[in-house]
């Protein structure tokens, strides 16, 4: 591949300080912490899904919750996505997976078209997983999303279990992701009639 498809962001703030490296076109290797067992399980098996490489260092305000850090983590791999992208000329900028985890069923969908959104539909209530509350995984998407300018549509079609429901999303994005940031041999444009993402 011709271009580097590759980002390192570091952010900090008041809550949180974040050093975050990615390569899209890596072979699914993760390393790094975010202080968060869980959300570093679901970010391992984020990079290995898509195949992309991922590095993050992240100390966070735990002792408040762990609200600001999978948010924040969010937030920067929103604009490593979008850094590492470039101009987008030649990829197939949407991309959507279903995915199977046990009982559960997740459907997600992306386009990366510029226009920041985020369809979240999920049950309402979800125990937490371990001290891991679930809602958390709607404020990353959606700080994902809006960092990203990405339109991602996520939906539980069904599921009981919530850790399975969690990684059946994780998973998920992971390979809309590869779909949508996949060159297409076909073309070298901008995958729109605007000429510009």
């Amino acid at each position: 591949m011709g271009n580097k498809r590759q980002a390192s962001i570091n952010r900090s703030t008041a809550e949180t300080d974040i050093s975050l490296s990615l390569d899209l076109d890596g072979t699914g290797v993760f390393k790094g912490t975010t202080g968060v067992g869980f959300f570093d399980h679901m970010l391992n098996l984020f990079a290995r899904h898509g195949l992309m490489d991922l590095d993050v260092q992240v100390n966070g305000d735990l002792h408040v919750d762990l609200h600001h850090t999978v948010e924040d983590t969010g937030i920067v791999l929103g604009k490593a996505l979008k850094e590492a992208l470039g101009d987008k000329a030649g990829i197939r900028r949407y991309g959507h997976c279903y995915l199977p985890m046990d009982e559960a069923l997740a459907r997600v969908v992306i386009d990366f078209g510029g226009r920041a959104f985020l369809e979240y539909r999920a049950p309402q209530i979800v125990p937490n997983i371990g001290n891991f509350p679930f809602q958390l995984v709607e404020e990353f998407l959606r700080a994902l999303a809006h960092n990203a300018d990405a339109n991602i549509h996520t939906e539980i079609l069904y599921g009981r279990d919530a850790h399975h429901m969690a990684e059946a999303i994780f998973k998920g994005l992971a390979r809309a992701i590869d779909d949508a940031s996949r060159i297409d041999s076909r073309s070298d444009r901008i995958p729109s009639t605007k000429e510009v993402l």
